[in-house]
């Protein structure tokens, strides 16, 4: 009986070595993942900011491009013209599908619309791009221009806005649209007033997340918004326009370190335009009851 009572413990030390044994290594293991992710972005972050940082004058601010050269003016006010232009598209049209999915979506149009949403959110934005120079650039006659950019970007932004939407509209409780009824409001009053209102904080979330998204993008609009050294003279076709995102993809193949500056100063102002979209929508979300 001594003997048993003795291998008792000797067997659940092992077991909490064994334990103890794995922990460590899953541990190890999830320390290596967040450093192989941490690290590289640690290191571009680092870079982008020093290198960007150090580029940054009044001149890159004041001037356009020349060339490869020169400042960044014309390439600031055209991701502002094309991101702003994208979301004044997108925006009614990605909120009232949502609010036709979230309130009126059990049929069989809204399956397809959903279908339709999620297998263009999974599409390539340079497929997106190409589509667009074949249908406007070159189908429409309207050349590179700031429009066919902007439609190209609201293309792209308007399923995650309606799914965004759908899923805000869909928290709101069922209780509300009731007490709506009840008081003699119809669909409309209710869908707008009271679901829409109530979802709000949620239906910005989407809108500021469409924006970080037309911000970022390069691929779509090499193939729609072409580039100019020039300030946008408010032509909405047959008129290239510039933009940031061509600038890192462009410059920093050039031999010259002026060009390498732009493309980093660039690179850090799309960062730091993103940056604060996130905490917007961080804000916007602390506010979501």
């Amino acid at each position: 009986m001594s003997a048993m009572h003795d291998a008792a413990p000797a067997r659940l030390t092992t077991l909490e070595r064994r334990r103890y044994a794995t922990n460590i290594v899953g541990w190890g293991l999830c320390t290596l993942a967040f450093l192989l992710i941490a690290v590289p972005l640690l290191d571009l972050v680092l870079t982008v900011t020093l290198k960007g940082a150090s580029a940054f004058s009044i001149e890159l601010f004041t001037t356009s491009t020349n060339g490869v050269t020169g400042g960044l003016q014309n390439a600031i006010i055209g991701t502002l013209v094309l991101s702003l232009g994208s979301l004044l598209i997108a925006t009614p049209i990605g909120i009232g599908a949502g609010i036709y999915l979230s309130e009126y979506g059990s049929n069989r149009l809204a399956a397809t619309v959903r279908f339709l949403a999620d297998t263009l959110t999974g599409t390539p934005s340079i497929v997106l791009g190409y589509f667009s120079y074949i249908t406007m650039v070159i189908g429409l006659g309207w050349k590179f221009s700031a429009l066919a950019g902007a439609i190209t970007l609201a293309i792209m932004v308007v399923p995650y806005l309606a799914r965004i939407t759908e899923l805000s509209l869909r928290r709101v409780p069922t209780s509300m649209r009731e007490a709506a009824y009840a008081l003699g409001a119809r669909d409309h009053t209710v869908a707008s007033r009271i679901v829409l209102a109530a979802a709000a904080p949620g239906v910005i979330t989407g809108v500021l997340l469409s924006l970080a998204i037309s911000v970022g993008e390069t691929a779509p609009l090499i193939y729609t918004a072409g580039w100019s050294n020039y300030l946008w003279t408010g032509k909405l076709t047959n008129e290239p326009i510039g933009y940031l995102t061509y600038v890192i993809w462009t410059f920093i193949n050039e031999p010259n370190p002026e060009s390498h500056a732009l493309a980093f100063a660039a690179a850090l102002l799309v960062m730091l335009v993103v940056l604060a979209i996130n905490i917007g929508v961080r804000m916007v979300m602390r506010r979501d009851p």
